[in-house]
């Protein structure tokens, strides 16, 4: 490796707007993020599933049809 042209891989600390903090490696300093593992709806189970039907049940359903 060319030590001229590699970034320098340094310890970083990733922030999330919930407060979580995570200690990794990165050629980037100090990042502020606004989701995380830990407060990610599809992480957490609460991410909202519509599997009912597509678009023409919507349709149905709006103007009563069937």
């Amino acid at each position: 490796m060319n030590k001229d042209i590699q970034p320098e891989y340094n310890q970083t600390t990733i922030t999330c707007a919930c407060g979580n903090v995570l200690e990794v490696g990165s050629t980037k300093k100090d990042l502020k993020v606004d989701v995380c593992s830990k407060c990610h709806p599809f992480w957490t189970g609460n991410l909202r599933q519509d599997t009912v039907g597509g678009r023409a049940d919507r349709f149905k359903k709006k103007y009563g049809l069937e």
